[in-house]
């Protein structure tokens, strides 16, 4: 870790306050807001940020798997500065549209499998996933079957927090005190692989999986199911990757039931594991739609998109009768200064070949960070390429966890940042979902400071008795 004196301590301190007395930030814990406040990034280079007091940090997290091209990239923020200063905003309704909107849209289809031709913005991922939940809901009742209604989704599923979003997402702990839409969403089990039930092959933890949908739609009846919502890789519900041939299998019991099939790829889209959509290139499987955003823009301006098949565009784009229109969307739907930094992302990460790094450097990311197996509490270590987590436990042959008090990840997490490292903690689990430019220089260095980070940690549980 190192220091610079990019603000005074007086100014960092003028921000932190700020920040503590008037920013309600997402996801923080207010037993230790108040008293702690956050730590301000100000500045940020390639792999690294800086907090407001100069100290220097390898960026493991994306910013929040969003940042795959790297931080500070010169060229994007131009291509936003030229389009905001020839036309920041216009709108997109009632027949208007905007170059970059359209050159994107364009792009989009051709990065995306070949039937996914249409694409409809918002401004990033919870909206993606709202908005198609509304369109997929629409189309049926174009098609005179207004019962299917029910969305079918997973245990520890992440799909965002608007109020559909929020449903679909299975995480029990986002929506504590939070009403949801429990009447149009069901949930399967995860695809857990690490806690599957004792003596079961992986194989056979597949049958069991697809088993349990095949139930659940005869149970509900597939002429009130709509579509089934997956992650190709679960992200903040803990990295689970599922069972070889699950989401092919899965989408075959959606076709067998006239039951749309809707892949998430918000985290997973646009190089995280090695190709620009993950879906059919890594699980064999053509979705009906594709939901992306963060890596969309490498988080340099908001936008999301849902990508929709040439057969729903069909239904979607015939008007209900003369003078009817689509009558959803946003202000901001295909703004043109965020679809002008997703084009020069996009450039980037083709002139550069940013998945071919994935596809070289992402398995060895994978085997260094198995290495730290050793560790008392790491009883797992999953994920693909630049999509990894390590899961801690009390007892690595029982796999039971440590008491939520311990608050393993935390420790890790501070303990890594002390050293010069960003992970993300969540409840017991840290996560490493880094920019896509990490070279195996940087995959040493980073295992190296969680080797530290990890010792330090079990020493303190040990001090504390937690082991």
């Amino acid at each position: 870790m190192t220091t610079s004196t990019t603000r005074t301590e007086l100014g960092a301190q003028t921000l932190w306050r700020q920040d503590r007395d008037h920013f309600i930030h997402p996801f923080t814990d207010y037993s230790t807001f108040h008293e702690q406040g956050c730590d301000l990034i100000t500045d940020s280079d390639g792999i690294y940020v800086q907090d407001a007091h100069g100290n220097r940090f390898i960026d493991g997290i994306a910013g929040l798997w969003c940042v795959n091209v790297g931080h500070g990239r010169a060229e994007i923020g131009q291509a936003m500065a030229d389009q905001a200063t020839r036309m920041a905003y216009f709108s997109t309704f009632n027949n208007l549209s905007n170059a970059p909107a359209a050159e994107l849209a364009a792009k989009l289809a051709e990065l995306a499998p070949a039937h996914l031709n249409h694409v409809f913005y918002s401004c990033g991922g919870s909206a993606a996933n709202d908005a198609t939940i509304r369109l997929v809901h629409y189309y049926f009742n174009r098609l005179g079957k207004p019962s299917k209604k029910r969305i079918i989704s997973r245990n520890n599923a992440y799909h965002g927090t608007t109020y559909m979003a929020a449903t679909l997402t299975g995480i029990a702990s986002n929506n504590w005190e939070f009403d949801t839409l429990d009447h149009l969403v069901t949930h399967l089990s995860e695809a857990n692989c690490y806690r599957r039930p004792e003596g079961m092959s992986e194989a056979e933890y597949c049958d069991h999986l697809v088993a349990e949908f095949e139930e659940t739609v005869e149970r509900i009846g597939a002429d009130n199911i709509a579509a089934f919502i997956a992650e190709p890789i679960m992200g903040a519900g803990g990295v689970l990757v599922a069972p070889e041939g699950y989401h092919a299998r899965m989408q075959a019991v959606c076709r067998a039931n006239d039951i749309l099939f809707i892949a998430d790829e918000v985290v997973t889209g646009f190089g995280r594991l090695g190709h620009f959509f993950a879906s059919e290139k890594v699980f064999d499987t053509q979705p009906d739609i594709i939901n992306c955003a963060k890596g969309l823009s490498s988080g340099y301006a908001p936008l999301g998109a849902t990508l929709i098949s040439d057969e729903l565009f069909e239904v979607l784009g015939t008007p209900q009768g003369k003078g009817g229109v689509l009558s959803t969307g946003f202000t901001y739907s295909g703004h043109p200064v965020s679809c002008a930094a997703a084009l020069k992302n996009i450039e980037i990460i083709e002139r550069e070949d940013i998945c071919k790094n994935v596809r070289e450097v992402g398995p060895y990311l994978e085997e260094r960070l198995k290495t730290l197996s050793h560790h008392a509490t790491v009883g797992d270590v999953r994920g693909s390429h630049f999509m990894m987590c390590l899961e801690n436990v009390a007892d690595k042959a029982t796999k039971e966890l440590l008491p939520v008090d311990a608050r393993v990840g935390d420790r890790v997490a501070f303990e890594a940042q002390q050293r010069g490292l960003i992970i993300r903690p969540v409840g017991h689990l840290n996560i490493v979902s880094p920019p896509l430019i990490w070279t195996r220089e940087t995959v040493d260095r980073v295992v190296d400071i969680l080797d530290e980070a990890f010792a330090a940690t079990t020493e303190s549980l040990r001090e504390d008795g937690f082991l």
